[in-house]
């Protein structure tokens, strides 16, 4: 697949999905840093890799490295990207983009100074499905948007004995359930209604206030009213302490002729409701079109899920190098600083218990 070959910063979980997602499309991946020299030696025996560096500097050196993945905490995301961008690489960042909208808007500013292509996993875009309820809204089938419903809950941290570095503002940011999950749930309701949050109000709650022997500032749970800038009201749920839910991701949107539904543990399906003959339209490339037959890799029947999508993303920044400019639908850093804006102004009006407008994205 041309001359572009990848290596990762960062070999935990993330790093597993990546790897697995670059191969299954088709790119070489030369090696891997990590924390230390040590951690990335057991990096890439886990990954099976042939080539540990010893620190980032090493692997950025590295005239065979042209796409690099940065899958490290998240306090590490600005200045790591931004070395690599200085040194020529094209990057995937993993969110968030940054820490900060300031930090997020130097890395879209520096990344268009280059001809690097640079993104951000939003993966849910690449389900089939999203891609069918985007089309309907575009294609106007759905009508005037009047109101949208989403959550997306889990409940790793449940318990006051479940940590992660993540819970650490210090390494986490001063956002951890929304900036973790909200901002994919965010992503995904702009991408498929084709609009932007205008405003919004929110509430935050911190259930555990120490966890591991430390105390914990980030929150665990954030509900948020808003309104898109057609008017139609939204209402969001995000909780990482939500007995049952492993992966909850769900968004309903409700036009004036139709609503649409979409469940992301359950992937093949989205539901149209009507006022009368609702139905539930299944994953059949034959049924569909553009972008949502153009990633339907497989026959109708033989289920697609996250891994997949994943796969679908690394393809489509793939494309993006080859071709020298973004494919529509990519997420990229612009994307990763719109979510920066929104989890700042998701805390500022939970902190101030008041509307508050959002930033013209430019």
């Amino acid at each position: 697949m041309s001359s572009i070959a990848a290596a990762l910063i960062g070999g935990g979980f993330m790093g597993e999905v990546h790897t697995r997602a670059l191969r299954a499309a088709g790119v070489p991946i030369v090696g891997v840093a990590s924390s230390s020299a040590a951690s990335a030696e057991r990096a890439a025996e886990r990954l099976r890799l042939d080539r540990a560096y010893a620190n980032v500097d090493e692997l950025l050196a590295d005239d065979a490295v042209t796409l690099v993945h940065v899958l490290t905490p998240n306090d590490t995301h600005a200045p790591l990207t931004t070395a690599a961008l200085a040194a020529g690489k094209h990057v995937v960042c993993e969110k968030p983009l940054a820490t900060s909208s300031d930090d997020a808007r130097a890395l879209v500013e520096q990344a268009a100074s280059t001809d690097r292509i640079t993104s951000v996993p939003f993966v849910y875009r690449f389900h089939p499905m999203v891609r069918e309820a985007r089309g309907r809204i575009a294609r106007g089938e759905t009508g005037r948007l009047l109101s949208v419903q989403g959550a997306y809950l889990q409940d790793w941290l449940l318990a006051a004995d479940d940590d992660n570095w993540r819970v650490d503002a210090a390494s986490g940011g001063a956002s951890r359930a929304f900036a973790d999950i909200g901002s994919h749930l965010c992503d995904l309701l702009e991408f498929i209604a084709g609009e932007r949050i205008a405003r919004l109000t929110s509430r935050t709650r911190t259930v555990h206030a120490e966890r591991g022997g430390h105390p914990v500032s980030t929150e665990d749970l954030v509900g948020v009213l808003a309104e898109l800038e057609g008017g139609a009201v939204v209402s969001l749920l995000v909780s990482q302490v939500a007995p049952g839910r492993k992966n909850g991701l769900v968004l309903e949107l409700h036009g004036e002729a139709e609503s649409l539904r979409f469940v992301q543990e359950r992937p093949e399906e989205l539901w149209i409701g009507r006022r009368r003959e609702s139905l539930l339209q299944l994953r059949n490339p034959d049924e569909l079109q553009g972008d949502a037959a153009r990633l339907s890799v497989l026959p109708g029947g033989h289920p697609l899920g996250y891994q997949d999508a994943f796969t679908a993303f690394v393809t489509d920044t793939v494309r993006s190098i080859e071709q020298g400019t973004a494919v529509d639908g990519l997420p990229v850093f612009t994307d990763g600083l719109r979510a920066a804006q929104l989890t700042e102004a998701v805390l500022d009006s939970a902190a101030r218990d008041s509307w508050v407008d959002l930033p013209a994205l430019t």
